[in-house]
């Protein structure tokens, strides 16, 4: 149950604040980069997990309107690096690597709020969360898929160069983020 709805929560349009972060963590790659991507995706789990196990226990509480302010920054931000960024270079840890984690952090608060409506006043909350984190992930895969897949055709079959794809979905990923938090920003200023 929970890890149908992790899964079901991630690839919902109505947080397409989730599906534009992981679309700009993978933008810069190609289908023969999927295990890059997958460390990249699995550290953003990791740093969302930790947060959510945080809030769901009541151990941290950030206010719920600060972090949806601060998910579309998240985006834009690394949207932003990815078109400014040079050429990768192997070997070299790369910052979306640090994004991906410390950005799921932020992220993590977000999905709290949401798995905390879930589990009611469950005491044993390793199981559902466990799960809840697991369909997150596959979520991800899901989504890093569709992205790459299509990311594969573009370049490949259609010759546009890896960088102009980039570009554009980079730059429009950083465009409907900033909006978003800008809108954030006015409701956060009227709290």
């Amino acid at each position: 149950m929970y890890f149908e709805m992790g899964w079901q929560h991630i690839v919902d349009w109505e947080g397409i604040d989730h599906i534009l972060f992981i679309a700009a963590l993978c933008a810069i790659y190609l289908l023969k980069d999927w295990r890059q991507v997958l460390v990249l995706i699995t550290a953003f789990t990791i740093g969302h997990s930790i947060t959510l196990a945080l809030s769901v226990t009541n151990v941290v509480h950030i206010s719920s309107s600060l972090i949806e302010f601060l998910i579309p920054v998240t985006i834009f931000i690394t949207a932003f690096f990815n078109i400014i960024r040079k050429q990768t270079v192997p070997g070299k840890v790369q910052l979306n690597y640090f994004f991906a984690g410390f950005f799921g952090l932020i992220h993590g608060m977000g999905f709290s709020g949401y798995l905390k409506s879930l589990l009611g006043t469950q005491t044993n909350v390793v199981k559902p969360l466990l799960a809840f984190n697991l369909g997150l992930e596959f979520g991800q895969i899901m989504i890093v898929t569709g992205v790459m897949l299509l990311a594969g055709i573009i370049v490949n079959v259609t010759r546009v160069k890896q960088r102009d794809w980039n570009m554009f979905l980079s730059s429009a990923i950083f465009g409907i983020a900033f909006l978003m938090a800008a809108e954030r920003f006015k409701e956060l200023m009227v709290k």
